[in-house]
C-alpha cells in the first residue's frame, strides 16, 4: 500500500514543480470541498494526486500506528481514502474527525483500533470542516476555524456509535455502511446549517481532456497489481473464480477468506473493467471518476467482484433508456461506479435483483445530494442504505412467499 501511495505522488510530480504543488495543495485546502468538487479543477492534476498520495500515507501511519492487522478492510478503507482526496477530501480536513473517532475511543475506554476505520471511512464529512472554515473566512477567522474544526471532531465522536446502528438496519448489504450512517449525520447538520441561513450553492468543478494520460496510468496500474497477483499465486489464475463464490455481504474479507495474490488479481480485473465502463460511455477520467475506480478497486478486497457487480451497474445502464439523464453526465456516471456499494444484493439474491437495484439506485442517488447540501462525499453511500431499506425486505419477503 505504500507503493501505492508512491504512486500516486510520482504520478503528480510528473505534472508539476514542487512549488506548483504545493500552490495547488493550499487552493484545495481553502476551497469547499463539497459535493462535487474535482481537486484536478481546482488545483491542477500534480497538486491532486499528490493530495491523494499524502492522504493515503497519512492513512497508513494511523493503521500502524493503532497496530492493526493487514486485511481486506485496509485495502478498502486505503482506496477509499486515496480515491476521495481526489474530490473532497485533503491532508487538513481530514483530521478532525479521525481526531473524534480518537476521543471516542478515550471515552469508551477501548483501543482506538476498534473504531480506526468508521474514524477513516467518515472522513466523508470532512467538507463539514472545509464548509464552515471558508464561510467564516471574512468574518471572524479565529472563531470560524475553531467552529469549524469543533464540529468536525464532533462529528468523528458520534460516527461509532450511529454506524453500529445503521449497519442493523441494512443488515449489511450495503458495504458503504458509514457513508449511510454520513448521509444520516450530514442531513442533520445541513438542517441546522439552513436554520441558520446558510445556503448550499450547488457545485460541478468537472475537469476534462485528460482521459489518455489518466487511462494509462490506471490500467498500468492494474496490470502491475494483476500481474503482482499472478506472481505471488505461483504464477497462475488458480482459485481466482473462486473469490465469485461469496456475495459481499458484509463482512466479506477477502484476503482473508482467499489470499493476498488471489485478491490482487481481482482488484485489477475490476479497476481495469470500471476504467473500461468510463470511457466506453464517453465519460470523463477525472478527479470523482477515478475516487469512484479507486473504490470499486479497493472493495476488490472487501466484498466486489465481476459477478455481483455487473448486474448493479447494468441497472443503470438499462435506466438510461427510459429516463431523463445519459449515462455519461457527471452524476450518473458516478451513480453507476459507486452504485457497486450494492453489489451483496446481486451476489446474494441473484442477478435480477441487482439489476432492479441499480435501476432503484440510479434514480434515488439523483435526488439525496440535497438533503445533506453535499457535506456527504459519500452520497451513493446513503442512496444505497435507503435502496436496502426499502428493497431487501421486499426480496425476502418475496421469497418467503415462493
Amino acid at each position: 500500500m505504500t507503493a501505492f501511495a508512491l504512486a500516486l505522488i510520482g504520478f503528480g510530480l510528473l505534472w508539476d514543480t514542487p512549488a506548483g504543488v504545493v500552490s495547488g495543495i493550499w487552493k484545495i485546502i481553502r476551497t469547499q470541498a463539497g459535493l462535487i468538487t474535482d481537486s484536478i479543477s481546482v488545483g491542477g492534476m500534480g497538486a491532486a494526486f499528490v493530495n491523494a498520495g499524502l492522504v493515503t500515507l497519512l492513512s497508513i501511519g494511523i493503521l500502524r500506528a493503532v497496530r492493526m492487522n493487514f486485511s481486506g478492510i485496509s485495502v478498502a478503507s486505503l482506496f477509499l481514502m486515496a480515491g476521495f482526496s481526489l474530490f473532497g477530501k485533503d491532508v487538513w480536513n481530514i483530521f478532525p474527525i479521525i481526531f473524534g473517532g480518537w476521543l471516542y475511543s478515550r471515552y469508551k475506554r477501548e483501543h482506538f483500533g476498534r473504531y480506526v476505520y468508521i474514524s477513516l471511512f467518515g472522513t466523508a464529512l470532512a467538507p463539514v470542516v472545509s464548509e464552515i472554515v471558508t464561510v467564516g473566512r471574512e468574518r471572524d477567522k479565529l472563531l470560524w476555524y475553531l467552529l469549524g474544526v469543533g464540529i468536525g471532531v464532533a462529528v468523528g465522536f458520534l460516527l461509532p456509535a450511529v454506524a453500529s446502528f445503521t449497519l442493523r438496519v441494512h443488515q449489511g448489504y450495503n458495504l458503504y455502511n458509514v457513508g449511510f450512517t454520513a448521509g444520516l449525520i450530514g442531513m442533520v447538520l445541513a438542517s441546522f446549517f439552513k436554520s441558520f441561513g446558510h445556503t448550499f450553492e450547488a457545485r460541478l468543478a468537472w475537469s476534462t481532456g485528460n482521459n489518455l494520460p489518466l487511462a494509462a496510468f490506471l490500467f498500468g496500474l492494474f496490470a502491475l497489481m494483476a500481474l503482482a497477483g499472478f506472481w505471488w499465486n505461483g504464477r497462475s489464475f488458480r482459485n481466482v473464480a473462486r473469490i465469485t463464490r461469496h456475495s459481499g455481504r458484509l463482512v466479506a474479507d477477502f484476503v482473508q477468506l482467499d489470499g493476498l495474490p488471489v485478491t490482487l488479481i481481482n482488484m485489477g480485473i475490476i479497476g481495469a473493467a470500471a476504467t473500461v465502463y468510463v470511457l466506453v460511455v464517453g465519460g470523463d477520467l477525472n478527479g470523482p471518476t477515478i475516487g469512484g475506480v479507486f473504490t470499486i478497486c479497493g472493495f476488490g478486497a472487501f466484498g466486489k467482484h465481476l459477478k455481483n457487480i455487473i448486474p448493479v451497474v447494468l441497472g443503470v445502464v438499462i435506466s438510461s433508456f427510459f429516463m431523463v439523464w445519459s449515462l455519461n453526465e457527471p452524476n450518473v456516471l458516478l451513480a453507476a461506479l459507486f452504485a457497486t456499494g450494492l453489489a451483496p444484493i446481486a451476489g446474494q439474491f441473484g442477478w435480477k435483483w441487482g439489476i432492479a437495484a441499480g435501476v432503484i439506485h440510479a434514480s434515488v442517488v439523483l435526488n439525496t445530494g440535497f438533503l445533506h447540501g453535499g457535506l456527504n462525499l459519500y452520497n451513493n453511500g446513503f442512496s444505497a442504505g435507503l435502496v436496502c431499506i426499502v428493497l431487501v425486505p421486499l426480496i425476502e419477503a418475496l421469497r418467503r412467499d415462493r
